[in-house]
């Protein structure tokens, strides 16, 4: 697995072309079963082409287990300089229900270890939505996470997987979960106390104490390139020939299937798309309104350099009527969603959505 995950890393490096690595993440499963040698001969693999830059942010996603914390120092040692724990719920019942091998009590000595070995760089991971949840009961919990003094926090809603046996249990009305006027409650208790605590609210699900933010997920809602690797691993990147053209790219999910294409091919890419420019806004308005910042003029205008923000909004009444009730603004830095329009963000997007294909018709028909 170790050699494959090398010999992919190095044939999409060369096929994009790509001169330095900003950030790296370790995710997509439980990389922490991993042995930290694995994680450090992929880092070592970078740092021999001198592509990794001295300040790189290297994240790695643990669950926290006695095995997994056991290996944190491992781990540090082997160059990850931030680790994302998934504690998911301080309550072992709720652990259970939802089929996590580990316990409170090893939540909290993971995280405790993890903050004496990444000062300053640990995030939890944590739940709402989950069955027989009540608020009041999560505006306890969530003040015990904020009690933790770690410097992120990513809050999830629970989302259920068709085929799994939480699912079924749902839907044999066997258990029950919050309705969504409940979720609604939650997640704004979750706000008022994260923010009290000092972590501000970056992106829809994600709240960091200032310049604790991650460097890596601010990539993808910035729509920046990124190389995925590994069983099932999601890529976004230019190919060195034509930098013009951004592929998305999705590696084969079996992982046997996966290490069979790497040895034969050099990688195990299953599809290849090309966005076109209209995708690529698409996908930016959707990720880049997720968070604090929005979407910067500059940021659009290197995508699309005839049509600005501005655009979207004139003779758009539906738009205008958005600006209006408070949800959106825009202004010199760009286009945002104010507190109120984050929480509807859903219900507009589709209104932006229409409003860019329209202007992309326009133009295209002009120009032709």
């Amino acid at each position: 697995m170790t050699a494959c995950l090398t010999r992919e890393l190095k044939t999409l490096i060369e096929l994009s072309g790509v001169s330095k690595i900003k950030t790296v993440f370790f995710g997509g499963g439980t990389p922490s079963l991993a042995p930290p040698s694995s994680i450090q001969t992929i880092l070592d693999t970078l740092k021999a082409g001198d592509l990794l830059i001295p300040a790189a942010e290297v994240s790695l996603e643990a669950n926290p287990t006695h095995l997994e914390t056991s290996r944190l120092r491992g781990f540090r040692d082997a160059g990850v300089n931030r680790l994302s724990i998934g504690v998911q719920t301080l309550c072992d019942t709720d652990l259970k229900t939802l089929g996590r091998d580990h316990t409170v009590a090893e939540s909290l000595r993971c995280v405790e270890e993890a903050k004496q070995l990444f000062p300053g760089q640990v995030s939890v991971d944590v739940m709402f939505g989950r069955p027989s949840q009540k608020l009041k009961d999560w505006q306890t919990e969530i003040k015990q996470i904020a009690d933790l003094c770690v410097n992120h926090v990513s809050l999830y809603q629970l989302t259920l997987e068709r085929g799994t046996r939480l699912h079924k249990l749902v839907e044999q009305g066997m258990i029950s979960t919050p309705d969504g006027d409940t979720l609604a409650d939650m997640y704004l208790a979750a706000l008022e106390v994260l923010e009290s605590y000092g972590l501000q609210r970056y992106e829809v699900s994600n709240f960091a104490q200032m310049g604790y933010e991650s460097q890596h997920n601010q990539a993808y809602w910035q729509c920046k390139q990124y190389i995925g690797i590994g069983p099932g691993a999601n890529g976004r990147f230019s190919r060195e020939t034509d930098s013009s053209v951004r592929e998305a790219r999705i590696q084969t999910l079996e992982p046997d299937n996966w290490m069979f294409e790497v040895e034969k091919y050099g990688h195990a890419t299953r599809k290849v798309t090309q966005l076109s420019t209209k995708d690529r806004l698409e996908e930016f308005l959707c990720q880049g309104l997720r968070t604090r910042e929005g979407i910067t003029h500059k940021d659009w205008l290197l995508l699309s350099p005839p049509l600005d923000l501005v655009n979207l909004f004139q003779s758009n009444k539906r738009l205008t009527n958005i600006l209006d009730m408070g949800y959106l603004v825009i202004d010199q830095q760009g286009l945002r969603a104010t507190p109120s329009g984050i929480l509807v963000l859903d219900s507009v997007l589709p209104y932006l959505l229409v409003a860019l294909s329209d202007v992309m018709e326009v133009h295209k028909t002009s120009v032709a």
